[in-house]
């Protein structure tokens, strides 16, 4: 999912701030994000996925019990 957010914001060629201002997810914070310095909350991933029209699919194992 990290890989992906990435990829979508760099080609979408849209600046950190507009970002910002559509999603409230702080510049600041992906501008960490996009240097690999912090991962995302997931409430901030979440919003950058509706955002950019982004779904999860399948590609998860599950390890051991719960």
């Amino acid at each position: 999912m990290t890989q992906a957010l990435k990829r979508t914001i760099k080609k979408s060629g849209a600046s950190l701030y507009s970002i910002e201002a559509a999603t409230g997810v702080a510049k600041a914070s992906l501008i960490r994000f996009m240097r690999g310095d912090q991962s995302l909350r997931l409430d901030m991933a979440d919003r950058l996925a509706l955002h950019f029209n982004l779904r999860l699919t399948g590609g998860f194992q599950k390890k051991g019990k719960c």
